[in-house]
């Protein structure tokens, strides 16, 4: 989970409307505009307090959007308890994962018993990887050392259960591989909410790595970043996954870099979901569709060929029913 605090904004209003069909229905003409694409949320915090008022209708917004399954990040002990009962409050639609964030590394090490409880949740059958796990040292939340001791040990616990490990990274690239390259038989590697440079990715890319992608691409105003790495090609799309990081990583879709042809090509429909239910202080799975199409346009390819891709990676990795 990105806990940087995001960028504020006054927030959209979502004032009283007719159900989302009856209004697109009105315009006729638009309708070949409104097609659903098919895409999976690798990463969604939906254990945040931000939802809990009104889940329901976040996971049903979800849906309608056209986003068919949900994999909710556990980043500590609790969180990852909470993501395991939402995955069985929502079976088939909501998957979790267990794992401690490099930022709370030091609960486990101060509290050593507690890893006992980590390991339990992650065993279960809808836990579907291990982490977000990693280190990062933007923040000094944990220290580096304690960071590295529990970033191996779920390493280790992801090679014993043989489930996909997700690694959050942030300015740590370096000790973050050497610790990767001491383990042999590593399964799968995710790199989510990748927000490094071109060069960065290449590293993750060589050692057959897949990396997710937010709507920090909305963000990235560098010449050498993320932009870059779907513009010249660098990230194929069979190592290509996508994730909200909601309620993070809120998708500007009006930021003032953001090149014309890529704010183009996002569809009416999920314009009218990103602004209708997601602000800077709340971002929500449902506008993951207008982050597959900005992808697209950066990548030069269809919404749907990004779609399918990245839905069939994760069904493969994460072997979602």
């Amino acid at each position: 989970m990105e806990k940087q605090q995001q960028q504020t904004a006054p927030e959209v209003a979502a004032t009283p409307a007719p159900l989302l069909e009856e209004q697109l229905d009105m315009d006729d003409s638009m309708k070949h505009c409104f097609e659903n694409l098919i895409v999976i949320d690798v990463g969604a915090n939906l254990t945040n307090k931000k939802y809990s008022r009104d889940l329901d209708s976040v996971v049903q917004r979800a849906r309608d959007a056209g986003v068919q399954k949900l994999m909710v990040h556990g980043t500590s002990v609790k969180s990852s308890k909470e993501a395991l009962r939402l995955s069985r409050i929502y079976p088939d639609i909501i998957y979790s994962t267990a794992g401690i964030h490099p930022h709370d590394s030091k609960s486990i090490v101060e509290e050593p018993s507690t890893w006992f409880d980590l390991e339990h949740i992650a065993q279960a059958q809808e836990c579907v990887a291990v982490g977000p796990c990693g280190l990062d040292y933007q923040r000094d939340f944990s220290e580096p050392d304690a960071q590295k001791q529990i970033f191996a040990k779920q390493l280790h616990l992801a090679i014993r259960l043989n489930k996909p490990v997700l690694i959050h990274e942030r300015s740590a690239q370096k000790d973050l591989l050497e610790i990767l390259d001491k383990f042999e038989n590593l399964p799968p590697v995710i790199i989510r909410g990748f927000m490094g440079t071109a060069e960065e990715a290449l590293k993750y890319l060589d050692r057959r790595f897949y990396i997710s992608l937010t709507g920090y691409l909305c963000k990235d105003k560098s010449d050498t970043g993320v932009r870059r790495l779907l513009e010249n090609g660098t990230l194929p799309l069979d190592r290509l996954l996508v994730e909200t990081d909601a309620p993070f990583m809120y998708p500007n879709t009006r930021a003032s870099k953001l090149p014309q042809h890529v704010k183009t090509a996002i569809t009416e429909r999920s314009l009218l979901y990103l602004h209708r239910y997601c602000t800077f202080q709340r971002n929500e799975p449902c506008s993951l569709p207008a982050i597959v199409e900005m992808i697209a346009a950066f990548m030069k390819k269809t919404p749907d060929e990004v779609a399918l891709a990245t839905a069939f990676n994760a069904l493969k990795l994460f072997g979602l029913s």
